[in-house]
């Protein structure tokens, strides 16, 4: 996977989940399981309603959170 280098020298995945589109049912077990496939960089946002449950699939994880990159946007 490519990554991205930011000013401060870290490194970012350039590819990422997107949540957008799905359910608040299905979006820890959509989190966790990219996890488990190799997916670092999780893309959400407070207008997809399902930012809690992101939350919840990165936690059951297990994956330590400074090894993920979570990106959110929020509505003006």
């Amino acid at each position: 996977m490519t990554h991205f280098t930011m000013n401060d020298g870290v490194t970012i995945p350039t590819l990422g989940l997107g949540i957008w589109m799905i359910s608040q049912e299905k979006a820890a077990g959509a989190v966790k399981r990219a996890i488990e496939l190799g997916f670092r960089h999780i893309d959400t946002a407070q207008a997809y309603g399902n930012e809690a449950e992101v939350g919840q699939g990165i936690r059951e994880s297990g994956l330590a959170r400074e090894e993920i990159f979570l990106t959110t946007k929020v509505a003006a």
